[in-house]
């Protein structure tokens, strides 16, 4: 699968693509219970380095974080296959919302179907 680089798909897209996620996060009533409230900036901020790392910008979640492990970290949430959709759907909406260009938008598609997937932990 092809990825968008930072040098067609910057930070400052990637930043306005997560705060039009998390907008909608945090009147979802399906999956925005599942972010503590005492935390929406710090989800917003993980979100937004881990995606800047893996498509190629800086290094930041690495370095506060380290290996993504994704699966772990999202281990204690019951995430079946609503919640799966509902993400994608929201994150497609942000996409739309953004204006992200079509080749772009197509990779990033494909990536989170993949991610969202792998985060399933339930039927």
């Amino acid at each position: 699968m092809d990825t968008p680089s930072t040098a067609e798909f910057g930070e400052t897209e990637i930043t306005a693509l997560v705060a039009a996620f998390y907008r909608r996060i945090r009147t979802d009533d399906l999956i925005g219970p599942m972010y503590p409230d005492d935390d929406w900036e710090g989800s917003e901020k993980r979100l937004r380095d881990f995606l800047i790392f893996r498509f190629g910008g800086s290094d930041r979640y690495i370095q506060e974080r380290g290996h993504p492990r994704l699966r772990m970290r999202h281990a204690p949430f019951s995430i079946g296959i609503p919640e799966r959709d509902r993400w994608l759907e929201l994150m497609a909406e942000a996409m739309k919302e953004t204006n992200v260009p079509g080749s772009v938008s197509l990779n990033l598609k494909t990536f989170f179907e993949q991610v969202a997937d792998f985060m399933r932990n339930r039927e």
